[in-house]
């Protein structure tokens, strides 16, 4: 529809207007809010309702109106889609995230963006989107090298040292981080600024994570006891670097405890599930990181006042039983005075029992002096080198016999080893001889069983091959027939089907022409086949008094070419 601009009162005539004046006055004039009414009208005249297809991104869930925005795209642009309040509840398909749809709505313009945009009446699933294909296939591998199983989740340090954070230093990620720590616990944070989105995005954020890690005890910076990975909300498209495998990597392998928080809560992308925990936003991530340290300090007096008190009502406790015990002790008279009858009875025992105890070692030892005079140890020490002199050298003799007894039975077996091993190693050769043999023979054999298998294998499949070219439809056609198809590409098998189409093909061997028929039919041929189709319809729709479509008649199968 072309531009037509509204009517304008003709101005007045000027003598002392200027030539190059008179040109520009004479063009039309619109305001902003004219010229976006009539691109709404051109453009809604010329595409009324449209059938889009496309991948659902942008999607966050119904407004607070009820209405829905999102975007639909494929590999070379995208459009602004909007669904109304209303239709979304009738929408048998609702909107996700990377889903690619089937949509059906009205083009229109948004004179406040200076956009257009599709609203939507109904939505049909198409199947997933290439990102979230890609995604899932992603997802599979690396659950399957076990990076997202839990037993490698380590828990985040209660109170960490030095916060680190993985983030672009100038979004607002940062900031709502710093604003959210320093009102709970305020730590100590280290900023290793990364691009969070675009070409070489991944890259930076995975050499960011393996950088805070190979910090050492030795470093002129601390390193963190906790990481925070995070970046703001956005389409798959924008939130893609968090799902390259080189980010998911270094996030596994990282050995300080890490915290993702990549977009909005509704947003999943494959470091959630490789981190340690998951955030659904940056502050929530903050939160995870440190404790409150107003609570801390009020739990901190807390205990401390119920220890203290605890430890007084034990002390007056133990006051009171302690007095108790004392009145029900008896006195240090009472106690003592059976222990000092018994200390003065043992007393007057003391003196005879020592006497008598004198009197009998004195005896022992008179005995054993009588004893040793008798035998005298000079005595023994006499009888005792002439033993040793009768001896002499028969120890040395008897321990040299035995050396040559035993050297020649070690000999004897030395030889009887030696012969043993002779027959082991000719018993070996003979084995390793006809296991070769053998060897041989089963490799022979089995070279002229795989060469008699591919042989027969070859035999069949030339034969197949020559019954797929005699059943083939194709030979039929190098005899001279012709394949007539209409314009749906159905078979077309008699003559009234093929007056009534609109565009025949005609395949021959060698290729297809394309025809219009006339709308005539050759009067020779008979109309039977017609008739036949119409009494072969369902009988429902004569006896209810309905008109039955020609398109639920029951089809026919296709005749033999042969």
């Amino acid at each position: 529809m072309p531009l037509v601009p509204p009517p304008r009162p003709a101005a007045s005539p000027a003598a002392d207007i200027p030539p190059t004046s008179v040109l520009t006055a004479n063009q039309p004039e619109w305001s902003v809010g004219e010229l976006a009414g009539a691109l709404k009208r051109t453009l809604e005249d010329a595409f009324g309702h449209v059938r889009l297809r496309g991948e659902i991104s942008g999607y966050r869930g119904q407004h607070g109106s009820g209405h829905a925005y999102f975007s639909l795209k494929d590999g070379q642009a995208r459009i602004d889609a909007v669904v109304w309040k209303g239709v979304f509840g009738r929408l048998r398909q609702k909107p996700q995230e990377g889903l690619e749809v089937v949509a059906t709505g009205r083009i229109t313009t948004f004179a406040g963006k200076s956009s257009y945009q599709i609203v939507i009446e109904s939505l049909e699933p198409a199947g997933l989107g290439a990102w979230m294909a890609l995604l899932e296939e992603r997802k599979k591998l690396l659950a399957a090298e076990g990076l997202f199983a839990p037993e490698h989740k380590r828990a985040i340090p209660y109170l960490p040292g030095v916060v680190g954070v993985v983030t672009s230093p100038t979004g607002a990620v940062i900031r709502d981080i710093l604003h959210r720590l320093e009102d709970r616990f305020p730590r100590p944070v280290l900023v290793w600024p990364v691009r969070v989105q675009g070409d070489g995005a991944a890259e930076e954020v995975a050499a960011a994570i393996r950088g805070f890690n190979a910090l050492g005890p030795s470093s002129a910076i601390p390193r963190p006891d906790v990481l925070i990975v995070a970046r703001g909300g956005g389409s798959i498209e924008d939130l893609w670097a968090f799902n390259e495998e080189c980010v998911v990597r270094a996030a596994f392998e990282s050995a300080i405890p890490l915290i993702s928080a990549v977009g909005h809560e509704t947003d999943t992308t494959l470091i959630d599930y490789v981190s340690d925990r998951r955030a659904p936003t940056p502050t929530g991530a903050a939160e995870m990181a440190v404790p409150v340290r107003a609570d801390l300090i009020a739990t901190v007096s807390d205990l401390s006042a119920r220890a203290i008190g605890s430890i007084g009502r034990r002390v007056e406790r133990d006051r009171s039983d302690l007095r108790a015990l004392a009145r029900a002790l008896p006195s240090a008279d009472a106690l003592l005075a059976a222990k000092r009858q018994r200390l003065d009875l043992a007393e007057a025992r003391l003196a005879p029992a020592l006497a008598a105890g004198a009197s009998r070692h004195r005896a022992r030892l008179q005995l054993l002096l009588d004893r040793m005079a008798r035998r005298s140890p000079d005595v023994a020490l006499a009888n005792a080198r002439a033993r040793l002199a009768r001896i002499d050298h028969r120890p040395l003799t008897a321990l040299r016999n035995d050396v040559q007894r035993k050297g020649e039975a070690l000999a004897q077996l030395g030889r009887r080893l030696v012969v043993a091993r002779d027959a082991s190693l000719e018993r070996a050769r003979a084995l390793q001889a006809r296991r070769a043999d053998r060897l041989v023979a089963l490799s022979n054999r089995l070279t002229q069983a795989g060469l008699r298998g591919v042989e027969r294998r070859r035999d069949r499949l030339e034969g197949l091959a020559h019954l797929l070219g005699s059943l083939s439809y194709r030979a039929v056609l190098e005899r001279g027939y012709v394949l007539v198809r209409d314009a749906a590409g159905l078979p077309v098998r008699h003559a009234a089907e093929a007056v009534a189409a609109s565009r025949l093909s005609l395949q021959f061997a060698d290729g297809t022409v394309h025809a219009v028929p006339d709308g005539t039919a050759d009067p020779s041929v008979s109309a039977k086949p017609a008739r036949r189709a119409a009494r072969t319809q369902p009988a429902s729709g004569a006896e209810t008094g309905k008109r039955t479509p020609a398109s639920t008649a029951a089809p026919t199968r296709q005749g033999s070419l042969f």
